[in-house]
C-alpha cells in the first residue's frame, strides 16, 4: 500500500511539474482532440488547404489573444483591445485610400497603424497603472472612446482595402502561403520580447505586486509596458483583419475582445495574473476556431449555432481550468 501511495504521489508530482513548466499542455491536448473531431465529421478539414484557411481566418484572434496575454500576466485586463483593432483597421484603410493605394502608401499606413495601437496602449497604461483606476472599468471606458473615434474616421463600413494589400495577404510566396511568413515573423517577435525578460516581470507583478515592488521592480512602468505590447499586437491583429476582409469596418473588432480573453484562459493563463504562457494563448485562439468549425461540420441549425458555440467554449474552459487548478494545487 505504501508503494502504491508513493507511486501515485510521484505521478501527481510529475504531472504538476510538467504543467508548471509547460502551462499550455492542457490547451494543446484539447486542440488535438478538436482536430480529431473535425477530421471525423469533415475529413477535408484536415487538408493542407483547410488548415491554412483556418490559420488565415483566426490569425487576427491569435494576435489579439497574445495582446491580451501580456496585460493579464500582470493581473490587468484590456476590454478596449477589440476597439483598438477597429480603430487601426479604419485608420489604415482611409490612409491607404488617400495616399493612392501603392506600395509606399501601404507601408506608410501600416506604420501609422502601429503608432495608433501604441498610443492607445499608452493611454490605457497611464489610465490604469498611472492613475490607478480599475482596469476593467477604465478600459471599458476607453473602448467606447476608441470606438467613437473609429466611427468618426469611417462612419459607414465598406470602404475597400487596396488590392495590393489584400492580395498580398492571401497570396503565396515561394510556394508557401503568406500567412505562414506572418507566423514566422510573429515567432521571431515573441522570441525577441522574451529575451527582454518583460514577460517574467509582468508575471512577477501579477503574482504579487507588493512583493515585486519591494524587490525593486518598477511596477507602474512594467504595467504600462504591458499595455503598450497589447496596443502593438492589437494593431497587428487589425492588419490581419484588414487582409482577411479586404475592407474597413469601425465595429469589426467588437466581438473579438471577449474571444481574446477566452483564448487566454483556454491557453492556461490565470485571469488573476502571475501564471500563463503566450504559446497557450495562441493555442487557445486556434481552439476557438476549431470549435466554431466543428459546430458547423456537425450540421448545427443556424439558429442554434451561437448557443452551441458558447456551450462548447464553456465546457472546454471548465476542462482547462480544472486541469490547471489541479496542477497548481
Amino acid at each position: 500500500m505504501a508503494e502504491t501511495g508513493t507511486a501515485k504521489a510521484s505521478t501527481s508530482g510529475g504531472f504538476k511539474r510538467w504543467i508548471e513548466r509547460y502551462p499550455f499542455l492542457p490547451a494543446l491536448g484539447i486542440l488535438i482532440i478538436l482536430l480529431a473531431l473535425n477530421g471525423i465529421f469533415s475529413p477535408n478539414s484536415l487538408s493542407y488547404r483547410s488548415l491554412t484557411g483556418l490559420i488565415s481566418t483566426y490569425l487576427a484572434l491569435i494576435m489579439l489573444a497574445i495582446a491580451q496575454t501580456y496585460v493579464i500576466f500582470a493581473g490587468d485586463i484590456d476590454l478596449s483591445a477589440g476597439a483598438v483593432v477597429s480603430l487601426v483597421n479604419v485608420v489604415i484603410i482611409v490612409l491607404m485610400e488617400k495616399m493612392g493605394g501603392g506600395g509606399l502608401a501601404v507601408f506608410a499606413a501600416l506604420g501609422i497603424g502601429v503608432l495608433t495601437g501604441l498610443v492607445c496602449g499608452l493611454i490605457n497604461g497611464i489610465v490604469v497603472a498611472g492613475l490607478r483606476l480599475q482596469a476593467i472599468v477604465a478600459t471599458f471606458a476607453t473602448s467606447i472612446f476608441f470606438t467613437g473615434f473609429a466611427l468618426w474616421v469611417m462612419p459607414v463600413a465598406g470602404t475597400p482595402a487596396p488590392a495590393l494589400f489584400w492580395r498580398t495577404y492571401g497570396s503565396k510566396l515561394l510556394g508557401l502561403p503568406f500567412v505562414f511568413y506572418v507566423l514566422a515573423a510573429l515567432a521571431i517577435l515573441l522570441f525577441v520580447i522574451s529575451r527582454t525578460r518583460l514577460a517574467l516581470q509582468l508575471l512577477s507583478v501579477g503574482d504579487d505586486a507588493q512583493a515585486a515592488y519591494q524587490t525593486g521592480l518598477p511596477v507602474t512602468p512594467i504595467r504600462i509596458k504591458g499595455y503598450l505590447l497589447c496596443g502593438l499586437f492589437s494593431a497587428l491583429a487589425a492588419f490581419c483583419v484588414t487582409g482577411d476582409t479586404a475592407s474597413g469596418d469601425p465595429l469589426v473588432g467588437g466581438k473579438m475582445t471577449l474571444f481574446s480573453v477566452a483564448a487566454v484562459v483556454l491557453g492556461g493563463s490565470a485571469l488573476a495574473g502571475g501564471w500563463g504562457t503566450v504559446v497557450g494563448s495562441l493555442l487557445g485562439a486556434l481552439t476557438i476556431g476549431l470549435i466554431n468549425s466543428l459546430v458547423f461540420f456537425i450540421g448545427t441549425p443556424s439558429e442554434w449555432q451561437n448557443f452551441v458555440q458558447g456551450l462548447a467554449i464553456l465546457v472546454v474552459l471548465m476542462a482547462g481550468i480544472l486541469v490547471g487548478r489541479r496542477a497548481r494545487a
